[in-house]
């Protein structure tokens, strides 16, 4: 009986032999193809194929098998100047809690100096502890986390952006290193005057294991040393950070911004007189003018009277300024226009959401915004050009036929030209400042946000 060609069961592979032994043959070069690149695969680092056959087992669990020896190095090199970052931040917040409950607290219970002495010894040691407290805590979440994801090289934690995020400690910083000089001079006359605290002093360092027989001076150095330290920590962790790492610009911003503070903290000792200095730095261009924008935020953060903490640098830089003596400028043209080169900040007040702490806070909504104006340095101070000017008494607009300017006019009062040497910033500032205008502005609630027509100023155009 015939058997149907359906019912027939093939025992063979069904390509015959010739065409299995080249399936066979490719199959071969295919697995020595991996094989081989296995043995010269890629660092995930670098990119290089130097990576050699790893046959002790040994060996090959201590070393990742997708980096290079040099990544590899690299990555351990990261992974303790992290740590080192961490742990010196750890030791240095411990020294100021001995400043703090070995010092100041039974200084103070005990009456051996008046609240006002004890402020002039120890300065804002309170704020630099619950800036350290709140810092290393942040360092210290990334550090868990990173191992709890597994990510044991560390490579997750980005120290130059949290460094940023906490960039207001150093402000406070200057605020104790300015005062270390006249501190470490009333404390010798005090404790020449006062004999209870020389007694208090010395049975301190000799009897108090805690202080590791240090005296009072070696730990009111600590915030010092501290702030002079964390330009090396920096570059060392970016040393061993690959430019393609999300955080190497950010650690190299950190660093810059450090030094361009000790800079500023060595100019303004200069300036008072006191014959010490921290450390110096090599000064180029753009550190030069971060410290001359330091003085600058001072000198506004001063005029306006806000805490630093609720106060956000919006916009600075170089404007031109005029002042136009009638409102029929527009169709004479900018060029009749007389200006002058102006510092100019842009300045809000943040409302806090959280009251638990000024450094912790989230930013809340705008509470007020202004503009300062300061002129070019004379006799090496800045000086400003007026007070400043508040954005909710004020209407900003601009004009087609004068693109390159836009116009500020405060309410029953001046108006102002503003322009910038490069048009997109011009319309940049515009953008910004008539921003915070419209939000603030008490006019923006009559006439659905428009002007009031009725408004009488001689510099008000239509």
């Amino acid at each position: 009986t015939r058997t149907k060609s359906a019912d027939v069961e093939r025992a063979d592979s069904g390509i015959g032999q010739m065409p299995a032994r080249k399936w066979r043959n490719r199959a071969s070069e295919t697995l020595s193809s991996l094989q081989a690149w296995e043995a010269h695969r890629p660092c995930t680092d670098c990119g290089e194929r130097d990576l050699p056959v790893e046959t002790d087992v040994q060996n090959c669990n201590q070393r990742r098998a997708d980096l290079c020896e040099k990544c590899h190095k690299r990555r351990t090199e990261r992974k303790e100047s992290v740590l080192e970052f961490v742990n010196t931040e750890a030791s240095y917040g411990e020294d100021l809690r001995i400043i703090k409950e070995e010092f100041y607290l039974p200084m103070q219970a005990a009456g051996l100096l008046s609240q006002e002495q004890l402020q002039g010894i120890f300065s804002n040691i309170q704020e630099l502890i619950d800036l350290n407290e709140s810092f290393l805590e942040i360092l210290q979440e990334e550090i868990d986390q990173a191992f709890d994801q597994g990510d044991n090289d560390l490579m997750t934690v980005c120290i130059g952006e949290i460094f940023l995020e906490f960039v207001n400690m150093l402000p406070a910083f200057q605020t104790y290193c300015l005062q270390q000089s006249s501190s470490v001079n009333m404390l010798n006359a005090l404790e020449k005057e006062k004999e209870l605290l020389r007694i208090f002093l010395n049975v301190s360092q000799n009897d108090n294991t805690a202080l590791r027989r240090m005296n009072l001076r070696s730990f009111l150095m600590a915030p010092l040393q501290r702030v002079t330290k964390y330009p090396l920590l920096l570059s060392r962790i970016i040393k061993a950070t690959t430019e393609y790492h999300p955080d190497h610009s950010s650690l190299r911003e950190a660093k810059s911004r450090i030094e361009s503070h000790l800079e500023h903290i060595n100019m303004k000792t200069k300036q008072e007189g006191n014959t010490w200095t921290l450390r110096s730095f090599r000064q180029d261009s753009k550190k030069k003018r971060e410290v001359i924008n330091i003085e600058m935020r001072e000198t506004a953060l001063k005029t306006v009277g806000w805490l630093r903490e609720e106060t956000r640098f919006v916009m600075e830089g170089s404007l031109q300024l005029a002042q136009p003596p009638d409102g029929q400028w527009v169709k004479k043209g900018s060029k009749t226009l007389k200006f002058q080169n102006m510092q100019v900040l842009l300045l809000v007040n943040m409302k806090r959401v959280s009251e638990s702490s000024l450094e912790s806070a989230e930013p809340g909504p705008v509470k007020d915004a202004v503009l300062v104006l300061i002129r070019d340095k004379n006799n090496g101070k800045f000086h400003l050009l007026r007070e400043p000017l508040r954005l909710s008494n004020c209407i900003v607009s601009t004009d087609p036929d004068c693109d390159d300017t836009f116009e500020l006019i405060e309410i029953r009062r001046e108006a102002f030209v503003f322009r910038d040497s490069d048009r997109a910033r011009t319309h940049h500032w515009f953008r910004q400042i008539r921003r915070y205008s419209r939000e603030l502005g008490s006019w923006k609630k009559r006439r659905n946000a428009l002007p009031n027509i009725m408004i009488s100023t001689p510099h008000t155009r239509p």
